[in-house]
């Protein structure tokens, strides 16, 4: 069958199980950071850009022509599940807030965004046939100036364990305007 096939290639270009989410990560070496919680149903990322047609309100020209779109911004999420939580995460997932200095078990919410309250969050998943080792493939994702954008949640169940919903949102720098913020490494393994 002529179109019933898949690339020769298809199990070195496939990223297989859930991830990870980390704190840091280097692309160079593969070393990563902190590891920011466990997941529960993999993780969901998403980058929608938002584009002006300059062209839509011009007799005669036609939607859509590729000489007059603007690309404005990206908004870029990452989602998911928790299934652990610590006084740091929970710090992360609220957004704006901080751990009490006298009580590092107290989390204190805050009615200003601090910019300590952005951090850099990857996501790192294995890819690819050879994905262990010092040259293992890999994919990651690094949203940049993430903050916690879908709240603070626990659903809580009987018999069953405690799960935090999570979403994170990266944002634009006044310091770097033209820096999106979030980034795309795909590394076949050797």
């Amino acid at each position: 069958m002529k179109y019933t096939q898949i690339p020769s290639t298809a199990f070195k270009n496939i990223q297989i199980n859930a991830g990870i989410l980390v704190e840091t990560f280097d692309p160079d070496t593969q070393q990563i950071g902190n590891l920011v919680g466990a997941t529960s149903g993999g993780v969901n990322f998403t980058a929608t850009p938002t584009y002006t047609d300059f062209g839509e309100d011009i007799d005669n020209c036609p939607k859509n022509m590729k000489e007059l779109k603007k690309l404005e911004s990206w908004e870029a999420k990452m989602s998911g599940t928790f299934v652990s939580c610590t006084p740091a995460l929970a710090e992360m997932l609220v957004g704006a807030g901080a751990v009490d200095s006298s009580d590092a078990t107290h989390i204190i919410p805050s009615n200003d965004v601090d910019t300590k309250d952005f951090n850099d969050i990857w996501w790192v998943g294995d890819y690819s046939d050879v994905n262990s080792g010092t040259d293992a493939g890999y994919c990651a994702i690094h949203l940049m100036n993430a903050l916690s954008t879908g709240g603070f949640a626990i659903q809580s169940t009987d018999k069953a364990k405690g799960t935090f919903a999570f979403e994170f949102t990266g944002h634009y720098s006044m310091s770097d305007q033209d820096k999106v913020p979030f980034e795309i490494y795909i590394k076949t393994g050797v």
